[in-house]
């Protein structure tokens, strides 16, 4: 399957890859295109565990740092982002391994939104993450 059909139509050329991978026809399969294909599928599951991973950080902050305004909107984000991570994991198990990395990188962005979805200042939150992997990961864990 040629780089040209996979830049017009991915899906046909995803397609036909599998047959031809299926039917054993490894001269007609572009073993670089699928390699570079599966890689970014790899990029891809990670992305999506730190896109939930700072989404649940940043709704955890928020339920920390201004209990008053606690409501369902926030604590269904949190649900949300704990099930969506919960769903990656269970699919990719060897994505846990690398979720204190993911937490450590994704941090500070988490940090910043925290303060401006807040209109707290920055100095309020931790410079370093306050929440474990496993009280991130704990359905059951509610700060304070």
């Amino acid at each position: 399957m040629s780089n040209l059909q996979h830049d017009r139509d991915f899906y046909a050329w995803a397609t036909a890859s599998a047959a031809c991978l299926r039917a054993g026809r490894w001269a007609e399969v572009d073993v670089d295109q699928i390699a570079e294909e599966l890689d970014d599928m790899g990029k891809q599951q990670k992305h999506a565990l730190a896109g939930h991973l700072k989404i649940l950080i940043v709704h955890l902050l928020k339920w920390r740092y201004q209990p008053g305004l606690r409501g369902v909107s926030w604590r269904l984000s949190i649900d949300n982002a704990r099930d969506e991570i919960a769903e990656l994991l269970e699919d990719s198990p060897s994505l846990t391994s690398k979720v204190p990395e993911v937490v450590a990188r994704r941090y500070p962005a988490a940090r910043s939104r925290a303060s401006l979805e807040t209109g707290l200042p920055l100095e309020t939150f931790p410079i370093q993450c306050p929440f474990t992997v496993d009280h991130l990961l704990d359905a059951d864990y509610w700060v304070d």
